[in-house]
C-alpha cells in the first residue's frame, strides 16, 4: 500500500479525502463563476492572511509564548509552504487578470505567456524541494523544520529531472481565451498529454517531500480540478489547479493539525523503495509526453510554444468550442 490508511482511524481518513476532495470541486465553482467569488478567494482573503501571518512572525521573533506554540509557525514554517502558497495565488489573480481583461495588462497579447511563467514558477519551487533532499540526506534521511522524516535519493533526482521535462511538455504559450460568459481562462492546447504527466510527476514529489500531507495534496487536490477539467470545464485545467491549490495552501497554512495530528491525518509507508518506483514512473511518463510534444510539433511543422500544435484532436476542439464568440476570428 502506499499509504497507511488502515486500522482505527482508516475510516476518519477515507471520510476525511472525500471531505476534501468535494470542497476543493466545490469552492473553485464559487471561486470561478463568478468575479466576486474570485475577489474574495484571492485578494481579500490572501490579504487578511498575509496579516495574520505576519502577527504570528513578529511574535515569534519576539519571544511570544503564543506565536511559538501557533500550529502556522510550528509546523508550516518551512520556505516551501509560503511560496507555494503565493505562487499559487498571484497565478489565480494573474488569471483573473486574463479573464476579465483586467487593465491593459490583462488585454495584452504578450500577458498570455503568463500562465506558462507562473505554472513553471510553481514546477521549479517542487523541484528545487526534491534537489534539497537529494542534497541533504543523498541515502539516508533528514529532519525538516516541520519535524517530517525524508529520504534522500536517486527517487528525488529522477523526479526533478521530471518536473523539468514537464515544464517542455507545456504548449501553446499565446493561445490563451477566455470562455463564453467569462467564467474560465481558457488553455486549449494543455491536453491530457500535460495534465496526466503533470498528475503523475506532482504524485510523485508530495510522495516524496511531502509524506503527511500527500493522501490528500497528492490525490484529493490533484483529483479535483483533472475531473473538472475532463468532464465540465474542458480547457480550464489550470485554472481549476490554481484555484484548489491556493485554497488548499491557505487551509493548511491556517489548519496544518488536519494533515499532521489528527484523526484524519494520514502517513505514507514512507519507503525509499516505494518512492523509487513512483519516481521512474513519473521520469518515463514526461520522457513520453514530451517526446509526443515533439512529434506533434514536428508532424505539423509548428514551433510548440508559440504555436498551438494540439489543433485538430478531440481534447484540444472540445476547449476550442467553449471560447468567447468575439474570438472567433
Amino acid at each position: 500500500m502506499l499509504f497507511q490508511v488502515y486500522g482505527d482511524n482508516a475510516v476518519f481518513q477515507w471520510i476525511g479525502w472525500a471531505i476534501v476532495f468535494i470542497a476543493l470541486i466545490l469552492v473553485n465553482e464559487f471561486a470561478r463563476r463568478s468575479k466576486a467569488g474570485g475577489i474574495i478567494c484571492f485578494l481579500v482573503l490572501p490579504a487578511v492572511l498575509t496579516v495574520y501571518f505576519i502577527a504570528i512572525a513578529i511574535g515569534a521573533a519576539s519571544g511570544a509564548q503564543w506565536a511559538l506554540d501557533n500550529p502556522t509557525y510550528t509546523d508550516m514554517n518551512s520556505w516551501f509552504h509560503y511560496a507555494k502558497l503565493y505562487a499559487a495565488t498571484i497565478g489565480c489573480i494573474g488569471f483573473m487578470a486574463l479573464k476579465y481583461k483586467w487593465g491593459k495588462i490583462g488585454k495584452s497579447q504578450w500577458f498570455k505567456c503568463f500562465p506558462f511563467v507562473i505554472v513553471a514558477i510553481n514546477i521549479l519551487i517542487a523541484v528545487v524541494s526534491d534537489f534539497e533532499s537529494a542534497v541533504r540526506a543523498f541515502g539516508t534521511t533528514w529532519v525538516s523544520t516541520e519535524g517530517v522524516t525524508l529520504y534522500g535519493g536517486w527517487h528525488n533526482v529522477f523526479n526533478g529531472i521530471a518536473g523539468i521535462l514537464n515544464i517542455f511538455v507545456m504548449t501553446g504559450w499565446f493561445g490563451i481565451y477566455v470562455s463564453k460568459k467569462k467564467q474560465d481562462m481558457l488553455w486549449p492546447d494543455m491536453t491530457w498529454v500535460f495534465i496526466i504527466s503533470y498528475d503523475i510527476w506532482n504524485f510523485c514529489y508530495t510522495y516524496n517531500c511531502l509524506p503527511t500531507h500527500s493522501w490528500y495534496c497528492g490525490l484529493a487536490l490533484l483529483l479535483a480540478p483533472t475531473v473538472a477539467g475532463l468532464i465540465w470545464n474542458k480547457g480550464g485545467w489550470i485554472q481549476n489547479r490554481a484555484n484548489t491549490l491556493a485554497l488548499w495552501c491557505m487551509f493548511c497554512q491556517v489548519c496544518p493539525m488536519f494533515a499532521n495530528d489528527s484523526i484524519f491525518a494520514v502517513q505514507s509507508v514512507n519507503n525509499p523503495d516505494v518512492n523509487l518506483g513512483i519516481s521512474v514512473l513519473a521520469l518515463v511518463a514526461n520522457v513520453a509526453a514530451l517526446g509526443y510534444v515533439i512529434y506533434r510539433s514536428k508532424k505539423l511543422g509548428r514551433n510548440p510554444y508559440t504555436n498551438e500544435i494540439f489543433v485538430g484532436t478531440k481534447s484540444y476542439d472540445n476547449a476550442f468550442a467553449r471560447r468567447e464568440e468575439a474570438e472567433n476570428a
